[in-house]
């Protein structure tokens, strides 16, 4: 089973122009705009990374933590979120909560994690790897034990929306941008680190986003937004509308009887240390993250999104409106 949940995955239902496009070598801007871009279907580059700093610099197994540490300072916060599910990190304000610690606190937790990791494997098996590393000195003097449960998600290094946020803006001097994203409107490049294993919920993003990265492995399962039945989305007006309903780690099928089909609609893609995923708008996907994984994501609003124009707002409305018997029907 773990094997299974470690491959690459095309469900049986995944049609064939919804399938994920391999690149072996990134393409220039001028054919991800013309070809790619605009089929708002997912693609996998690899080795997109090879160029960039960050992907030596930042790396946890070889001197990383140490130097995002001085890189970044001691005297810098950053918001986290804190799971009150396990590694998982579901999009309902119930189930997390944000919290800021300072960006070394954080860092040092990873430290005594990756030391705990070494040891464990220095050691013989009956000792495992179970156990969770005690509360460090600093982490400890700042009143908070760090445990898996906390994951730095989507801290800003670029906003364009508000550059109050951008607390990790140093290290866009580490960040190369892939070749073909030249000229892109970035609304926003942002930083992802995992501590431990970790799993988000299923979730679609308002804007083209390209993952990348940088340390670790992630594993993307994704769905088209053709899917949405299947996934049970969470009410509009809700501040998880672009959340699945359904749990990842339980389904009730019982309640949510369509999810039963969710894998049938799904692929699934293994991101190594230097690939990237284009996700367009609207397309969902869950991510699982390994072990002391980084990765950095751009944001940028789609042509369609970016050429719509208010007036025609009413029209749009009504034709999204129109298409309710469609989800009926499904």
């Amino acid at each position: 089973m773990q094997a299974e949940e470690d491959a690459e995955f095309v469900g049986a239902r995944v049609e064939a122009g919804l399938r994920a496009a391999r690149f072996s070598a990134p393409p220039s801007s001028e054919e991800f705009a013309a070809s790619i871009e605009p089929k708002n279907v997912p693609a996998v580059f690899r080795g997109v990374l090879k160029g960039s700093a960050a992907s030596p610099r930042w790396d946890p197994l070889h001197g990383g933590l140490d130097y995002l540490l001085e890189k970044v300072g001691p005297d810098v916060a950053v918001e986290a979120m804190m799971s009150s599910t396990g590694h998982v990190f579901y999009g309902d304000l119930r189930s997390h909560e944000r919290v800021s610690i300072p960006f070394s606190t954080f860092m040092h937790s990873c430290k005594s994690y990756l030391g705990h990791l070494n040891a464990a494997s220095d050691s013989s098996k009956d000792k495992g790897i179970g156990e969770e590393p005690t509360c460090s000195g600093e982490m400890c003097s700042a009143g908070l034990e760090i445990s898996e449960q906390l994951y730095l998600a989507q801290v800003s290094i670029l906003n364009t929306e508000n550059k109050e946020r951008c607390s990790l803006e140093v290290l866009k001097e580490d960040i190369q941008e892939p070749i073909f994203l030249k000229g892109k409107p970035f609304s926003s490049i942002n930083f992802w680190m995992s501590r431990a294993h970790m799993r988000s919920s299923t979730h679609y993003d308002p804007h083209h986003n390209l993952l990348c990265v940088v340390a670790g492995c992630k594993k993307v399962t994704l769905w088209s937004p053709s899917a949405s039945p299947f996934l049970y989305p969470m009410p509009v007006y809700g501040e998880a509308s672009n959340h699945s309903g359904v749990s990842i780690e339980e389904p009730d099928y019982s309640s949510y009887t369509r999810a039963k089909y969710m894998k049938e609609y799904s692929e699934r893609v293994v991101l190594n240390c230097g690939d990237a995923l284009f996700i367009p708008e609207g397309w969902y996907h869950q991510v699982d993250s390994d072990d002391l994984t980084i990765a950095i994501n751009f944001w940028w609003k789609s042509r369609i999104m970016t050429e719509m124009l208010e007036h025609m707002d009413a029209y749009y409305l009504r034709r999204i409106l129109r298409s309710e018997d469609w989800w009926i029907q499904r």
